[in-house]
């Protein structure tokens, strides 16, 4: 595959569904990628980029250009917060009251973050438990902190088929706490082998790593 695919197959997914393209964000997953590769794809005009290491992060954002809107989507400990507050976009892994704490700290406003709901209660990942994300979203907001909406990766699976039910009940998460707290509107889900799948399930932000970049040595 490759950019031009994606964004076509992106495309169909969202007229499939009876959605505008444009209403959904591609994140290039730019992960253990050069900054070369990085330059590749911000040639073609794409400026939304992820990655899940604080330190690669601010490194690769402190060679690229500052129009590059950068997605923090991997677990982030609270002494590293710091590190990509400046410069980060969006924190797609906001998880608990002690990092939104340390998220909170620091000169203006801090960047918006999105609640990680752990749909499959996998013991190895980062999220809240489903029957927590309410209570959780609620201390998160008490800090002050601009929580746009919910993010999830479902379990690892052969089947892409497989991850619809994980997006549907991370889409009724959050259209509850959205009749609570209606900015709540964003759902960050879908990946290279599923995000056809997530965009039908209503996906407002889609992460695209091995699709766009190869695959990862």
């Amino acid at each position: 595959m490759s950019y031009e695919e994606v964004v076509t197959r992106m495309s169909a997914a969202a007229q499939r569904s009876g959605r505008d393209a444009s209403s959904i964000t591609l994140v290039a997953v730019s992960k253990a990628k050069s900054v070369p590769d990085i330059e590749a794809v911000y040639g073609l005009g794409h400026r939304d980029f992820g990655e899940n290491r604080a330190q690669e992060m601010a490194e690769k954002a402190a060679r690229l250009p500052d129009d590059i809107r950068w997605h923090f989507v991997g677990g982030l400990q609270t002494n590293k917060a710091r590190l990509i507050r400046p410069i980060t976009h969006l924190l797609h892994s906001m998880d608990r009251p002690s990092l939104g704490g340390a998220w909170a700290k620091g000169t203006g406003l801090p960047p918006p973050v999105l609640l990680q709901v752990n749909t499959g209660h996998e013991l190895q990942k980062s999220g809240v438990a489903p029957r927590d994300a309410r209570s959780t979203l609620s201390e998160i907001l008490s800090l002050g902190l601009d929580v746009r909406g919910l993010m999830a990766i479902p379990p690892l699976t052969d089947d892409p088929e497989a991850q619809r039910p994980h997006f549907a009940m991370l889409r009724e998460i959050q259209s509850e706490v959205a009749a609570e707290h209606p900015g709540i509107v964003e759902l960050s889900m879908g990946m290279t082998d599923d995000f056809e799948i997530a965009i039908e399930e209503g996906s407002s932000i889609i992460r695209v790593g091995r699709a766009i970049f190869g695959e990862r040595t």
